[in-house]
């Protein structure tokens, strides 16, 4: 093949320059197929409106929980038995135990006062390599022999103190009064706020334990059954009767942790139950992103989640005087939730209670349930 040496010219500053450019004599123009990008447009917009409406669809297919989770309603062993599939895949659906060798350094128990209630104590759990379940612990000042123990779980950007100290505020008698009547309590303290950290703290902290292969939500849950494994140590706790409480976001936890841990025996959820289900009916990125674990809505619903609970007691609470989101919802979800305790007939074991109040802890049924079942 023959090539042409073509020869420029050109006059560069103070002298002559030359540039060689090899050209294929033979060679014609070579035209590509052309078109124009904003063609394809609608191609985007179809995709987009592909995935959301699979995304619609997946959220309201109820065969994967059904594949999942087959119960066996022909004894309570049996039952429980056929639900380790489901709690399996709810702990790995969150991270559930979080990564981590167990500290062997002890727990502390630091006594700041007393009252004709019981002993206060701050209490320093070890659970996590350099992180501590940080909590109040009260001994009643009746106690004798080994006593119920009770978790009591504060709410959103809440603490223990607050939901202790000077009235107890919308927590009531959460707190003190299971030590009233003669249990031992732990309120334990989670995130929300901090000192020297940005106001969405909780929020930056649950992403970047996702990228380590945990969440704030399986974290927090072993803040509490890790300290239960050193609780259940001392001389006045009677291992076999544990229950746990909580408000709001504390209501969250004293659902999501019964799933997890069988050892408590009775759980009070005031408040919280349905809300994620209204927010994601309502607008699916509302949902708060600590919520957001997978498959929150198709297989860990909270109605689904109380197959975890089950046989165990549960009561769920809800104020007719609180916002609708805290209640509507959850009176929809609550039939579906008392039918496992409807076909194993221990349906004495599942209360769905709507009292007369705001968003706000229900002493009276709470205690109530707890006692008879605890």
């Amino acid at each position: 093949m023959k090539h042409s040496l073509v020869l420029l010219f050109f006059f560069a500053g103070a002298g002559f320059g030359t540039i060689a450019v090899g050209e294929d004599a033979t060679s014609k123009p070579v035209k590509y197929f052309n078109q124009v990008v904003a063609d394809s447009d609608p191609l985007r917009t179809e995709q987009a409106r592909e995935l959301d409406m699979y995304i619609q669809s997946t959220a309201s297919d109820s065969s994967r929980f059904e594949q999942l989770f087959r119960p066996d309603y022909g004894s309570v062993a049996a039952f429980e038995k056929s639900a380790e599939p489901l709690r399996k895949a709810f702990c790995a659906s969150i991270g559930y135990p979080p990564p981590g060798d167990r500290p062997v350094a002890a727990p502390s128990f630091t006594e700041i006062g007393e009252d004709s209630v019981g002993k206060y104590y701050r209490a320093k759990i070890p659970v996590l390599p350099g992180v501590n379940s940080e909590g109040i612990y009260i001994v009643p000042r009746s106690a004798t022999g080994k006593l119920p123990l009770v978790i009591s779980m504060h709410g959103g950007g809440g603490s223990p103190e607050v939901a202790l100290f000077n009235g107890g505020a919308n927590y009531n008698d959460m707190v003190r009064g299971a030590a009233k009547r003669g249990y031992v309590v732990y309120a334990p303290q989670h995130l929300f706020r901090a000192e020297g950290y940005p106001p969405d703290v909780r929020r930056q902290i649950d992403n970047r334990l996702r990228l380590v292969g945990t969440s704030i939500t399986a974290v927090e849950i072993a803040k509490i059954t890790l300290a239960i494994n050193e609780l259940v140590k001392r001389p006045e706790i009677d291992s076999t009767r544990i229950a746990m409480v909580g408000l709001s976001y504390g209501g969250y936890y004293a659902q999501m942790t019964p799933a997890v841990d069988i050892r408590i025996k009775v759980s009070v959820a005031s408040c919280y139950f349905g809300v994620q289900e209204g927010r994601y009916d309502q607008e699916e990125l509302s949902v708060p992103t600590d919520f957001r674990f997978m498959n929150r809505i198709t297989l860990f619903n909270d109605a689904n989640l109380v197959a975890l609970v089950c046989p165990r007691a549960h009561q769920l609470q809800a104020g007719s005087k609180d916002n609708p989101s805290h209640r509507d919802k959850g009176k929809l979800l609550a039939p579906r939730a008392a039918a496992f305790y409807k076909h194993l007939k221990v349906e004495d074991r599942f209360e769905h209670v709507v009292f007369e109040g705001g968003h706000e802890f229900n002493d009276a049924s709470a205690w109530a349930f707890v006692e008879k079942h605890l």
